[in-house]
């Protein structure tokens, strides 16, 4: 994994595990690997994986079971929310971005149409 200088690696975590998720590679119920293992792969230091992984089960996206380790919610509803809320948080981005190069609204719309019929081309 790369990591971005700018971005807290921690977060940087958190955001690849719930890509895993949102991707199906880490599925609801799967068992995440051991900190220490997650800390090996990813080359970092153990206590900034515990910090990821801390933050996820406080907001309910992974279950800690004692003895057995780490979890991804059952919860589908909330793996839900999680997916609606990466979506959002992307498009402020976006909408950002655009909006500071003076764009209307209207005008990201119709962008964002011409975009998405341009890619179905490239794909078909």
């Amino acid at each position: 994994m790369q990591f971005d200088d700018k971005v807290p690696i921690y977060y940087q975590i958190k955001n690849y595990l719930y890509h895993e998720m949102m991707t199906g590679q880490l599925k609801p119920g799967d068992k995440l690997p051991a900190v220490r293992q997650l800390a090996v792969d990813l080359t970092v230091n153990v206590n900034t994986v515990q910090r990821a992984l801390g933050e996820m089960i406080t907001e309910g996206i992974l279950e800690s079971k004692r003895g057995k380790g780490n979890f991804v919610t059952m919860d589908e509803p909330r793996i839900t929310q999680l997916k609606e809320h990466l979506v959002m948080e992307q498009l402020e981005r976006v909408y950002e971005q655009l909006h500071a190069l003076n764009l209307t609204d209207e005008q990201i719309i119709e962008s964002l149409k011409r975009f998405i019929a341009q890619r179905r081309q490239q794909n078909d």
